[in-house]
C-alpha cells in the first residue's frame, strides 16, 4: 500500500534535505506545501507564507504556511515538518484533527540544545507542546534522541536515523589529487565560521606556501572572502554558489575539508551534511569541536579548539602527509557507503514509518 504524506515546508528550507529524503522512501507519495519548488519526485503546492517578521531562519522562522486549510486531511495518511517548535509544525498539529480520519503526524528533528531558548516564547512553546501528540519524532542524531527524552518526551515514539548522502554523486577522484587544496562548502556565516579558516589559512601559507583555500557558498561574510580573493597573496578562491553536481566535482578536487563552526544563541552544530559529502569524496577533515558534530566527524579526522593555530595545525598534519591523508580519506569513504548511503538511509526512514503504522494498526 502506497503511503501518503503531506509535507509542510519551512519558508527557508534548503534543497536536498529532509523533504527529498522523504521523497525518495519506497511505497510514498509525497505533496509539498513550499515555496520554492522542491527537488524530488512528488507533488508541489506553490504556497506563500504569512510571516511578520523574518529575523529567524528555518525552525525558528515566525511563519505559517497559507493554504493549508485548502488541503484535506482525510486525503493523507501522514502530516510531516521540521522540528518541534516550527509553527508550521503547530499548525499542522491542529490541522490534522480536522478530518474524518485523522492523518499520523510526523515531526523530523535535529534539535540537540535540551535547553533550546526558543521553547521559552510563545507561539514556539505552543508547538512543541503540540509535538507531545505526534506519532512519530524522527530524530536524524542520536543527541536529537537525548534532547526529547530530557524535555519528557514518550520514548515509544522516537526513532533515530541518521542522514544519508548520494555516494553516487560524491565521489573520490580517479586519483587523490596532490595539490594541497582545503575546501570549504558552508553558507558564508559566523556560525560556521569562514572566519577563523580564513585566518588559520595565513598560518597554514607560512609552513606550506603553495597551499590554497577554495570556498563555496554566500551568506553574509561573502565580503570577507572576496577580500581575501583580490589579495593574490592569500591563495583564496571564492566559487560562490555551486549545485550539487559542481560542489561534488569541488570536493573531489581537494585534499583536506575544513570549516570552523561556533555556537550561537540558539543553535549549535548538530550533524553537518558538508561533513558527510567531503568524508564520501574521500577527504579528511578539520574542523572544531562544536556540538554534536563528534557524531558525524571521527578520529582519525581532526576536532579542534575553536582556534586559528590549532585549526592550522590539523590542516597542516593532513597536508603534509599524503599517506595519512589518503588512509583517512578512504576509511571515510568506507563509513560512508556503510553508515550514511542515501539509497539505504532513506529506506530505513521508510521503515521507521511502517514501524510506527504498525504499532498503530494502521
Amino acid at each position: 500500500m502506497t503511503r501518503r504524506m503531506l509535507w509542510i515546508s519551512l519558508p527557508d528550507q534548503r534543497a536536498r534535505r529532509e523533504l527529498y529524503w522523504m521523497s525518495r522512501m519506497p511505497d510514498t507519495e509525497v505533496t509539498a506545501l513550499a515555496k520554492q519548488e522542491p527537488v524530488g519526485d512528488l507533488t508541489w503546492v506553490p504556497s506563500d507564507y504569512r510571516r511578520p517578521i523574518k529575523r529567524f531562519i528555518e525552525a525558528g522562522a515566525f511563519a505559517w504556511v497559507k493554504g493549508l486549510d485548502r488541503q484535506s486531511p482525510d486525503a493523507y495518511d501522514w502530516v510531516t515538518t521540521l522540528e518541534l517548535c516550527s509553527l508550521v509544525t503547530g499548525q499542522a498539529s491542529r490541522w490534522r484533527r480536522d478530518g474524518r480520519r485523522r492523518p499520523l503526524q510526523a515531526v523530523i528533528t535535529w534539535e540537540n540544545l535540551p535547553d533550546q531558548p526558543l521553547y521559552r516564547i510563545p507561539p514556539y512553546k505552543q508547538a512543541l507542546e503540540s509535538c507531545r501528540d505526534a506519532d512519530l519524532l524522527l530524530c536524524m542524531v542520536d543527541a536529537a534522541r537525548d534532547h526529547l527524552l530530557a524535555n519528557g518526551f514518550d520514548d515509544e515514539r522516537i526513532q533515530v536515523v541518521k542522514p544519508g548522502v548520494d555516494t553516487r554523486l560524491f565521489l573520490p577522484a580517479a586519483a587523490p589529487p596532490r595539490e594541497p587544496r582545503v575546501v570549504f562548502t558552508s553558507p558564508l556565516s559566523p556560525n560556521k565560521g569562514i572566519d577563523r579558516v580564513l585566518e588559520a589559512m595565513r598560518i597554514v601559507r607560512r609552513a606550506v606556501p603553495e597551499a590554497t583555500l577554495v570556498v563555496a557558498g554566500q551568506g553574509p561574510l561573502r565580503p570577507l572572502v572576496e577580500q581575501a580573493a583580490a589579495d593574490p597573496r592569500r591563495g583564496v578562491f571564492l566559487s560562490g554558489q555551486l549545485d550539487a553536481h559542481d560542489v561534488a566535482d569541488l570536493l573531489s578536487s581537494g585534499t583536506v575539508f575544513c570549516t570552523a563552526p561556533r555556537p550561537t544563541w540558539k543553535w549549535t552544530e548538530q550533524l553537518g551534511l558538508a561533513y558527510l559529502e567531503a568524508q564520501a569524496c574521500g577527504l579528511p577533515v578539520v574542523t572544531t569541536r562544536c556540538g554534536t558534530n563528534d557524531e558525524a566527524v571521527l578520529a582519525p579526522n581532526l576536532l579542534v579548539d575553536d582556534d586559528a593555530e590549532a585549526l592550522a595545525d590539523g590542516l597542516i598534519t593532513f597536508l603534509t602527509d599524503a599517506q595519512l591523508r589518503d588512509r583517512v580519506g578512504a576509511a571515510n569513504r568506507s563509513r560512508m557507503l556503510a553508515d550514511h548511503d542515501l539509497a539505504t538511509q532513506c529506506l530505513r526512514m521508510s521503515e521507521a514509518f511502517a514501524a510506527t503504522e504498525a504499532r498503530l494498526g494502521r
